[in-house]
């Protein structure tokens, strides 16, 4: 027996000694606040006070804590957000909240020591919690304004677009009242586990499972068990990964089996001694060796191991370079990059009647809810995903996880059931980012215009297909940057390894190819003799000039980013250079880089459908399926909506994403939802607003304000009541109500990429000043402005954290994210920035509206990590004269490169 405080109350449990204080928690108490990211005191997500001081539960034995005080963020706004979770609100420190619990409760533990601590205090106390989402700078901010009072004012009727909102779904995330997926755990539940295989190819076969089952008191489940069709992926026609392996494996961490049972027999079991013998085989495990021409093919049906190409071409690259008076290329080479949330992937699944009902963390319900019914032989209307919260997702929760396997077990037993991943299974087994082996060419004429490129990459895109088709396709659409290049021909291929499945990761490989192109426009600037952003604004697209595809945009705001950053890179030069006379052995450089990125599906349907209605007693319903997964989707469209409606955003009613009450918004990937979902909500708010005024006699003009029951509808002098009570209700409950569909107009690419792929594009630049220290090769990163067009501002604050949050990644990118397969598969050895790694940021919001954006609105969320790391890149070699050829750039190759440029 334990006895401790427990937020100000006596609390005593009968548990092992041994016992995790973060288990006790949320197991034995049901104080799911505390987050568990790890398990292994790397992430600090599971953060608590003991006696004041902040210590990581899941680190902490429950016999630690006899006689002494715990408080978890459950205590600290037991009634009410209290000052520093109001800071994190007005401040829009939480994005998607997996990290706030442990991010306020360290923060609290500061300011109760120093009542006004300075950024370093902040930082040095908050050193041991990871957020992969916000880039810490808001965070930061918060902690040093938490006595800066609460909230701003409300925006009134029409006013939201624009407004600083803060999170409309932020009070849960901050209290620790978020449910993520692991968090809701059904009664009796049984716990599944998955065996997975230790080896990137091999056959296998199992033994006496039947016996280990009794042994064990378990179930097991194979392949044998599926129902339905044994093979997923999220786009059809490349549908290749099966949800349990069948005989052979193509990758390490591919699942085999199922085991289910009660938690603490499934929780104590060692897998390793799962009757299953293996038969390991050569694998591919780069490029290289999966395209020589006796290698093995990972799929029968795709020879030399390429799963699809992409192409484009205009005019005559190869004479424009040959005629070219200045002409550069180069190399590059990028490894797996680890997405690393701080969620690791959870669910439950349960039956309602003959429903199975499946609630997990995801990024694409209604893909969810189509590919797990084709894996268990069920319609499609017997399958309803119910989304957690998403602690993180960056385009790996697009993919199934335990959604299948979840519903399997409970399908078959009739039981409920839990999966859980560890850290390990986590980055084990999810997908990353393409690993590329690219090469380029880059040519311009006397007075630094561009004449021609040529672009050439091949993308690992791993054991299955998952998201490789579209980088394929993607790549050599953005590889030109946002330039006129009047000669052009980019391909790419997407090539199958037994290496992790490499699937979609902010920016879709456009990271990749940037990466590449902008240090080659660096270097073509110097070889023209010529600033290296001049040279860059002079080659901009503009309105009514042609892309490499031949479309014609509208609203293009690259030019305006570039001269926005035009004072700071003027002032940092003259820094850098003063700071070089120095003989320190650092050297500063300043670097630049642009970007722009086409919001949504490329050249393929991408529909988006919202619902919005008004109940008999007053509440406006918005049905938003769009995920929001920290993006900020269920503050942003409301905005919109609310707006197009004409009435004040907090009059708004969110309901959630769930498949069987919220229409089909698509994935939230590729930048789309403000732009997609975004516009469909308009659409469907306009639509309501016209029954409104309709009903009323009332022209467009009038203003609608709602009190109780009643619409009131007036316009000059008429003034008009309906009571809703009066009116009849629908099958969704709604007396007035309206729903609409919006599917981006874009025109199918052409043998030659000729076409408009993308009907609303986004643009950014940024500019990075580091300090190199050239005896040890470390690169420290000073600071990073950006300026990114966002079309028309829907949340400026939300925004900022969009844009602070990519460039912490984009920090990760360049310096320090390597992923290897079996060393680096925890938050210790793979390394992602901390709040010490991320610098001063600053951020232009440009407003160049979008003919086709709602409101004029453009995508940000994957835009802003593009620029990132060739921005960095280019700043070392400012610094240094090194070029860089892989990334990320560590020490020790940041010190061949230097070396490389001695004589």
């Amino acid at each position: 027996m334990i006895s401790f405080s427990l937020n100000g109350d006596p609390q005593t449990v009968d548990v092992p000694l041994g016992r995790r204080l973060s288990q006790v928690l949320r197991e034995d108490l049901s104080l799911r606040g505390t987050k568990v990211g790890c398990d292994a005191g790397d992430c600090g997500a599971c953060t608590v006070l003991l006696d004041g001081e902040a210590v990581c539960a899941c680190l902490t034995p429950v016999a630690q804590v006899e006689d002494r005080r715990v408080e978890t963020i459950e205590g600290l706004g037991a009634s009410g957000p209290n000052p520093l979770q109001r800071a994190f609100l007005r401040h829009g420190a939480a994005q998607c909240g997996i990290c706030s619990p442990g991010m306020i409760v360290a923060a609290e533990a500061l300011l109760r020591r120093e009542s006004g601590p300075d950024r370093s205090a902040v930082e040095a106390a908050l050193a041991g919690v990871l957020c992969r989402c916000t880039g810490y700078t808001k965070i930061i901010d918060a902690v040093l304004d938490a006595a800066g009072g609460g909230a701003g004012p409300e925006p009134e009727a029409g006013a939201a677009v624009g407004a600083r909102v803060e999170r409309l779904d932020g009070a849960a995330k901050v209290m620790g009242h978020e449910l993520f997926g692991a968090d809701v755990v059904p009664e009796d539940a049984l716990y599944v586990r998955a065996v997975r295989s230790p080896y990137p190819s091999a056959r296998f076969e199992f033994g006496e499972i039947e016996d280990w089952a009794a042994e064990k008191s378990v179930q097991i489940f194979t392949a044998k068990h599926i129902p339905g069709v044994n093979c997923f992926g999220v786009i059809e026609r490349f549908s290749d990964q099966p949800v349990l392996a069948s005989e052979a494996v193509r990758m390490a961490g591919e699942a085999v089996a199922l085991v289910a049972g009660p938690k603490d027999v499934v929780q104590a079991l060692a897998l390793s001694t799962f009757p299953v013998t293996w038969d390991e085989m050569t694998p591919s495990l780069d490029v290289q060796s999966a395209t020589v021409s006796d290698a093995a093919r990972i799929h029968s049906d795709r020879a030399g191991n390429k799963l699809i190409a992409g192409f484009v071409k205009q005019g005559d690259a190869e004479g424009a370079l040959a005629n070219a008076a200045h002409v550069v290329e180069g190399v590059l080479r990028t490894g797996h990059v680890e997405h690393a949330y701080i969620e690791p992937e959870a669910g439950a699944a349960w039956m309602e009647g003959d429903i199975l009902n499946i609630r997990a963390c995801t990024q694409a319900p209604v893909l969810d809810q189509q590919s797990t019914a084709g894996v268990l032989g069920l319609s499609e209307d017997k399958v309803r995903i119910r989304p957690a919260a998403t602690g993180g997702g960056f385009g790996a929760k697009l993919d199934l996880t335990v959604q299948p396997l979840l519903g399997l077990v409970t399908l078959l037993t009739g039981q409920p059931s839990v999966m859980i991943y560890t850290r390990h299974e986590s980055m084990e087994a999810s997908t990353k980012r393409h690993p590329a082996d690219m090469q380029a060419k880059i040519g311009a004429d006397a007075d630094g215009r561009l004449v021609g490129m040529e672009f050439e990459g091949d993308f690992d895109t791993g054991a299955y297909a998952s998201w490789g088709p579209t980088v394929a396709v993607r790549v050599p659409v953005h590889a030109s940057g946002p330039y006129v290049v009047p000669n052009y021909v980019a391909k790419a291929r997407a090539i199958h390894t037994n290496g992790p499945v490499a699937g979609a990761f902010r920016g879709f490989g456009v990271p990749q190819a940037a990466a590449l192109q902008e240090q080659l426009l660096d270097q073509l600037a110097d070889q023209v003799g010529m600033d290296r952003l001049t040279f860059r604004r002079l080659n901009t697209l503009s309105d009514g000039v042609p892309t490499v595809c031949g479309q014609h945009l509208e609203g293009v705001g690259i030019s305006a980013c570039l001269g926005s950053l035009q004072p700071r890179w003027d002032a940092a030069l003259i820094e850098a250079a003063a700071e070089n006379v120095k003989s320190n052995g650092k050297a500063r450089g300043v670097g630049v880089a642009s970007c722009w990125y086409g919001c949504g599906n490329t050249a393929l349907p991408n529909p988006s459908t919202m619902r919005i209605g008004i109940t008999a007693e007053g509440q406006i319903c918005l049905h938003q399926g769009a995920m929001d997964i920290g993006q900020g989707a269920n503050t942003v469209i409301p905005q919109m909506a609310a707006d197009a409606l004409g009435v004040p955003v907090h009059q708004i009613t969110l309901i959630d994403a769930d498949t069987a009450v919220t229409p089909d918004c698509g994935k939230t990937s590729a930048s789309r939802q403000t732009v997609v979902s975004g516009k469909a909500a308009v659409l469907a708010a306009q639509a309501l607003r016209a029954r409104v005024l309709q009903l009323g006699n009332m022209g467009d003009e009038a203003d609608i304000t709602l009190s109780g029951a009643v619409l009131t509808l007036m316009q000059g002098s008429a003034l008009r009541d309906i009571s809703l009570r009066d009116l009849p209700e629908d099958a969704f409950g709604y007396v007035l109500w309206a729903e609409e569909t919006y599917d981006p107009p874009t025109k199918a690419l052409d043998e030659n990429g000729q076409g408009a792929p993308y009907a609303v594009y986004g643009y950014g630049a940024q500019l990075a000043e580091v300090e190199v220290d050239q005896a040890l090769g470390t690169v420290k990163v000073l600071r990073i402005t950006a300026a990114h067009d966002v079309g028309q501002v829907i949340n400026p604050l939300l925004a900022e954290g969009q844009i602070e949050g990519g460039i912490a990644q984009g920090i990760g990118m360049a310096l320090m994210e390597e992923f290897h397969p079996g060393k680096t598969e925890n938050l210790h050895d793979y390394l992602i920035p901390t709040i010490g790694d991320v610098p001063e940021i600053t951020s232009h919001l440009i407003e160049v509206p979008d003919p086709e954006g709602p409101m004029g609105a453009k995508g940000l969320g994957e835009h802003v990590l593009i620029p990132t790391a060739p921005a960095i890149l280019n700043a070392i070699r400012h610094a240094t004269g090194a070029v860089l050829t892989q990334l990320p750039a560590r020490p020790d190759r940041v010190l061949a490169a230097i070396k490389a440029t001695k004589p």
